[in-house]
């Protein structure tokens, strides 16, 4: 993992962008981003009792979007969750 994460380490300039990102939908959505942390926390440490997962490389965002046959919008979270490899 040493190796690998400093090859496909983000640069600050887009990590900061996507902070950015989460930061205005949690607050468009009244989720504070110690929320957003605490929501990403408890998912991945539920996916690593099947799997190793890179937290930290892990994206979690929150957007509005109409349900199907409903006109109001309902918040869909939508994870980015690197999986390393299996347990058996």
């Amino acid at each position: 993992m040493g190796l690998l994460h400093i090859i496909y380490k983000k640069p600050s300039g887009k990590l900061a962008k996507d902070r950015l990102k989460i930061l205005l939908i949690s607050d468009r959505l009244n989720c504070s981003p110690e929320m957003m942390e605490m929501i990403k926390m408890d998912i991945a440490k539920v996916i690593s009792k099947y799997m190793q997962v890179d937290a930290q490389s892990m994206e979690i965002q929150i957007t509005r979007e109409a349900a199907r046959g409903r006109v109001m919008k309902s918040p869909i979270l939508y994870a980015n969750v690197p999986i390393m490899d299996m347990k058996h």
